[in-house]
């Protein structure tokens, strides 16, 4: 919840890395990243190996992981009158009976209402309106099923890699670029914290008496999208689609009610899925829609009581929300020691266990 007085401005959010610290491949295995861990309360720092998180688990703790799947959302073809070539870069969909999508393309001065757009393996889609400088929506003209028409997008679009990893996509990174959570088709960025999990971390963790529960949050573009303005007040989110159910929630909240056991959040996703979804009484409530929810200091959180992340780019919501949740001052002083101590940073990086 929001505190009245709020006194952080984007400069806060600045910090200086050199550019070969940014991870262009996960580590392998996934769980041999390094971890990490910021104890709150003591204000110490501990370097790990994430496999190393299985320590700061015990039975009847919860777990919230996003379920979410990101799909090969970068389409490259061409007009179909001109030949020229294209891109269009799938959002969100809209309507699915329609085949309606928000999009956006490049290059955007030459994609106009009209237009029809032309890609492999015979898919074809038309700009049926403009909604904002380089974004459009377009109607994939496809006489199949939906299902088919995914496949077919499976099949020609490329996956989509955050910006700053400066390489060309590679066929593994279909895999790479997904963790072992994801079972709901829908996101275009991967909830990152995820990425260091693996099957057999997540089975020695449930041996433990960890409880697992899932949330899905369909990651947008946002979440790449620096903020722009010096009160933060001002900056906007995108919607992003969330999904809670019930049997989360109950678990969630037996949790909490119980005084002994943790709540711990696997990246900003889920911390924004759950903070979103509160009851009178400050505990979860399964429900679906569209959040906004923008965290940054100060905030009071109700859900969430440990959160593993990574590490995050200046000027991003994620730093902000991380700085909300372990103090503003703390979390950039272990930023410069991850810095200094040449962890791996952003997407593909190392992670932190904040407790």
């Amino acid at each position: 919840m929001r505190s009245s007085f709020n006194r952080m401005k984007l400069s806060a959010f600045i910090y200086e890395y050199p550019k070969e610290l940014i991870a262009r491949y996960p580590a392998e295995p996934r769980d041999h990243s390094r971890l990490m861990v910021l104890d709150r309360k003591r204000k110490t720092v501990t370097h790990r190996r994430f496999y190393d998180i299985l320590e700061y688990f015990g039975k009847g703790d919860v777990l919230i992981y996003n379920n979410t799947k990101v799909f090969p959302a970068r389409l490259l073809g061409e007009k179909e009158k001109t030949g020229a070539d294209i891109e269009v870069f799938l959002l969100r969909e809209l309507n699915p009976e329609s085949r309606l999508w928000d999009v956006i393309v490049k290059p955007a001065r030459k994609i106009r209402i009209g237009n029809k757009l032309l890609f492999p393996h015979d898919l074809a889609a038309e700009v049926i309106d403009n909604t904002t400088s380089r974004g459009r929506t377009i109607r994939f003209v496809f006489s199949g099923t939906n299902q088919d028409l995914y496949d077919r997008i499976d099949a020609v679009g490329k996956t989509p890699l955050p910006p700053y990893i400066k390489r060309e996509v590679e066929t593994d990174d279909r895999t790479r670029y997904q963790t072992i959570f994801a079972e709901k088709r829908g996101a275009v960025a991967a909830p990152t914290a995820g990425l260091h999990f693996t099957p057999e971390l997540i089975a020695a963790l449930r041996k433990k008496g960890v409880k697992t529960a899932p949330v899905t949050l369909h990651v947008g573009l946002d979440t790449f999208r620096r903020v722009e303005v010096e009160d933060l007040t001002k900056h906007r989110m995108f919607s992003e689609y969330y999904f809670i159910a019930p049997d989360t929630a109950k678990v969630v909240n037996q949790a909490l009610d119980s005084k002994t056991n943790t709540v711990t959040a696997i990246g900003t996703t889920v911390v924004r899925s759950v903070e979103t979804n509160l009851t009178v009484a400050c505990r979860l409530k399964g429900a679906s829609g569209w959040t906004d929810k923008f965290i940054y200091p100060p905030y009071d959180f109700c859900i969430t009581e440990r959160l593993i992340t990574n590490f995050h780019r200046p000027k991003s919501t994620l730093l902000m929300l991380a700085s909300a949740f372990a103090g503003h001052e703390f979390l950039m002083e272990a930023y410069k020691e991850a810095v200094a101590s040449e962890y791996r940073l952003f997407s593909f990086g190392d992670a932190m266990l904040i407790t």
